[in-house]
């Protein structure tokens, strides 16, 4: 008896310029265009298995272990579906192939981000499909709007397109990480409780509410996306990371701005950036960029020769009660260490584990997604 199984990994990615709100909430299409940095999978990445089987009784979902319900017409459960609507055309060519797309399906995920991108990329495996990965990204945008962009490496670009159907809505590479291969990425992790305002009711709260977003819409968006877009082409680091963090400042504004206001950032986010721009100040020079999604938690970009500095900056403010693990081994001073010329009255020093881990890792090859585990 054959067995029809696929496992494949997906990365997470990590919006430079936010989605934040919906036009259409059935479809999944946003109110503007997003830019993301997707991380290597070493670090951070979501594992999911599927398996096509005619003696299953329903489609199933388990998360972490825990079984998870599909609601009928809810977003897996569309993803699902157009995945076997596709696999369907497959067999609708070749009366050889194995009806798949009518059996029901178990898919088992580990992970602590949206699963939508591995769903989707462990279906497409199962089922042999002769699809893109911006094709994908139309069926995975369905089950989380950003996870659309984790099925690229490098520099990925969610286009909000035009078309009521949604059919231009899809995720396109900018720049592959191989075309700047120095950029890392340091994520502090400052708390790992559930929001208090999910990111779903959040923004359509924010669209319903606040005036700014409708700005930011029509005028801030385009005009970043257009930057953005170039500073990467040309490497050019100060211009990228000037307008990622410019981004992250007007996205939690708008967050404020929602009626009744919506509270991410904490005391511990409010001084990472605090220390970041301190350090930008005293170098004479942008060496460094935060942003902050929907949460407390601070990724912070610069090219790799700064990393080992910004770790012993963030040290001397936000202590750990073991040693900073880096696969990068950057010999890292656990004291923290002041760079020259930086006003440390920027920012109190905070508690041990006040951030409770950091995590250094840098992007992801355009070889590396998806990877076919079995």
């Amino acid at each position: 008896m054959s067995l029809y199984q696929a496992t494949v990994s997906a990365p997470v990615n990590i919006a430079c310029i936010k989605y934040w709100g919906k036009r259409d909430t059935k479809l999944i299409l946003p109110t503007n265009s997003s830019l993301s940095v997707t991380l290597d999978q070493d670090h951070l990445r979501s594992t999911t298995t599927s398996r096509a089987d005619s003696s299953f009784d329903k489609d199933r979902l388990w998360l972490n272990g825990k079984e998870e319900s599909i609601e009928a017409g809810g977003r897996l459960s569309t993803c699902i579906s157009e995945m076997k609507r596709l696999r369907a055309a497959v067999e609708a060519r070749d009366p050889h192939a194995p009806k798949l797309s009518t059996f029901p399906v178990y898919i088992a995920s580990r992970n602590n981000f949206p699963t939508a991108a591995a769903l989707v990329a462990s279906l497409a495996s199962l089922y042999d499909l002769p699809a893109s990965a911006s094709e994908l990204s139309l069926i995975a945008r369905q089950g989380s709007g950003s996870a659309c962009r984790s099925l690229f490496g490098g520099f990925v670009a969610w286009e909000m397109g035009s078309a009521p159907d949604g059919l231009d809505s899809i995720a396109v590479e900018v720049a592959p990480r191989e075309h700047w291969p120095d950029i890392h990425a340091l994520i502090c992790v400052v708390s790992d409780d559930k929001k208090g305002t999910s990111s779903t009711s959040g923004m359509q709260r924010t669209v319903e509410t606040s005036p700014l977003l409708q700005h930011r819409i029509a005028h801030v968006v385009p005009a970043r996306m257009a930057a953005i877009k170039e500073a990467i082409l040309q490497r050019d680091f100060p211009a990228f990371a000037r307008i990622t963090m410019q981004d992250s400042n007007q996205f939690h504004a708008v967050a404020l701005d929602t009626d009744p206001p919506i509270f991410y950032l904490n005391d511990v986010s409010r001084a990472i950036i605090a220390v970041i721009t301190e350090y930008n100040r005293a170098a004479g020079t942008i060496k460094a960029a935060y942003t902050f999604d929907a949460g407390p938690n601070a990724v912070i970009y610069a090219p790799k020769e700064n990393i080992k500095e910004i770790v012993e900056l963030l040290l001397r403010y936000f202590p750990q009660a073991v040693p900073f693990p880096d696969p990068f081994a950057l010999d890292v001073d656990n004291e923290g260490r002041l760079p020259s010329g930086f006003n440390e009255k920027v920012a109190k020093p905070f508690p041990v584990a006040s951030v409770k881990g950091f995590i250094h890792t840098w992007l992801l090859g355009e070889n590396g997604l998806p990877t076919f585990l079995a």
